[in-house]
């Protein structure tokens, strides 16, 4: 059940020059003025601290049944709030593959003993991830899954793509865009990085002929599909093309998209190992570009944890991944909006309302009637990266030690303070 709550003298994040009062009452936005009155009601003084709606990522990695030494849904969720995300969709590649209305049920389950982080879990598009045999989507959907998705395994046929996507009955497919056969097991993009480590590499065209496809198979079907962390020029192009023909194609980047290049490899090895992997500076101007202009629809992380011995591995051995739930609001803030690439506003539009309204949940908005979950953070507050801090099992980010500008101070959920910065 939601709690009441009121929290005063906020700074909006979508209105930037406007401080307002907001009002929760049982864990339901109630109001949304100056000197709101609550008698009873617990007061938050928020003392200038901006507010938005909380964040929503719809691209996390629990790893929970199965992998539960990376991560379990507990500890990600502790890793969520501490990063002001108060709803996330969780990833099925788990062992067993989250695939039947079970499972679904396992997973929300768990989630309801964690900390109050709403979870929401995704179901494979194939059985087992195996690319064979479609999953049951109107029977996953009836056990309360917002969408479908391989990822981590990318769906080789274009045969099986394409009747998923016309049997989905509405629900987006988050596509993990790579050809396997060009990109096998590699660990790094392919290009000047590749050569100088005598390394064969994943090439940007592996991602950009499946995302064309998957665009032209929503286009011929009329079926919704969601570009996972997208990474190459040419793939933010391809569906900026083919937005403005009104096919149902979205998409999403992940902060180590817009910050890092390849280079970080030769610099931190396997903690820069992630899949797709780090590209060229080119490719960074790219997505920054498809932020701003709206072709880039979201901001995620790709939480992934590993354990420490995992990613101490040499580079072609280490598991690709990174955790980010803990960074990626700072990383955002001081990589777009400090340096003026992005507003305040369209920055927490990529990590609220706009992937609410691809998953089709009422959350990422902060209007009367709707759930009161929101976070409070300092956007000029400096800090220093310290995995040994996080709430995370994952240790595994390649901003470890840098200097971000923007902290999270309390995240809410239904009224509820689930996270307060010491």
């Amino acid at each position: 059940m939601g709690l009441d709550l009121l929290i005063r003298r906020a700074r909006l994040a979508w209105d930037p020059e406007r401080t307002a009062d907001l009002l929760i009452q049982g864990g339901k936005v109630a109001a949304l003025g100056e000197g709101l009155e609550a008698p009873g009601a617990p007061e938050l003084d928020a003392g200038g601290l901006t507010l938005a709606p909380g964040l929503v990522d719809m691209h996390v990695h629990l790893r929970q049944p199965g992998f539960e030494y990376k991560e379990t849904i507990e500890t990600g969720c502790a890793a969520a709030a501490r990063g002001g995300v108060t709803t996330l969709a969780c990833m099925p590649n788990t062992s067993p593959v989250i695939d039947t209305p079970e499972l679904v049920e396992f997973v929300r389950r768990q989630a309801a003993l964690a900390c109050g982080v709403r979870v929401l879990p995704l179901a494979a598009v194939s059985m087992g991830q195996k690319g064979r045999e479609l999953t049951d989507a109107a029977a996953l959907a009836e056990a309360g899954v917002v969408a479908l998705s391989d990822d981590g395994v990318p769906i080789q046929s274009a045969h099986l793509m394409r009747q998923a996507l016309r049997r989905a009955g509405g629900l987006p497919i988050l596509s993990h865009c790579e050809d396997a056969e060009m990109v096998r097991d590699y660990a790094v993009n392919e290009g000047a990085v590749s050569q100088a480590l005598g390394l064969p590499g994943r090439p940007a065209v592996a991602e950009e002929i499946m995302v064309m496809r998957d665009a032209m198979l929503a286009q011929e079907t009329g079926g919704r599909v969601h570009i996972c962390h997208v990474s190459t020029a040419r793939s933010v192009e391809v569906v900026r093309q083919f937005k403005k023909r009104g096919v149902a194609i979205t998409c999403e980047t992940c902060p180590q998209y817009f910050t890092l290049t390849e280079e970080e490899v030769l610099r931190q090895g396997a903690m820069a190992r992630v899949n797709p992997p780090l590209r060229t500076a080119r490719d960074v101007e790219a997505i920054v570009a498809g932020l701003q202009d709206g072709t880039i629809d979201a901001i995620v992380t790709d939480h992934a944890p590993h354990s420490a011995e995992e990613k101490a591995r040499p580079l072609t051995q280490a598991p690709s991944g990174m955790v980010g739930l803990e960074t990626s609001l700072a990383v955002a803030l001081t990589q777009l909006y400090h340096t003026g690439k992005l507003t305040l506003p369209a920055l927490i539009e990529k990590m609220t309302a706009s992937p609410a309204r691809i998953l089709g949940i009422p959350q990422g908005r902060l209007e009367p009637g709707l759930d009161g979950d929101a976070v409070l953070f300092d956007p000029e507050e400096e800090w220093v990266v310290n995995p040994a801090q996080f709430a995370s099992r994952g240790r595994n980010t390649p901003f470890a030690g840098r200097r971000l500008k923007g902290r999270v101070r309390f995240t809410i959920v239904a009224g509820r303070v689930i996270y307060r910065a010491e």
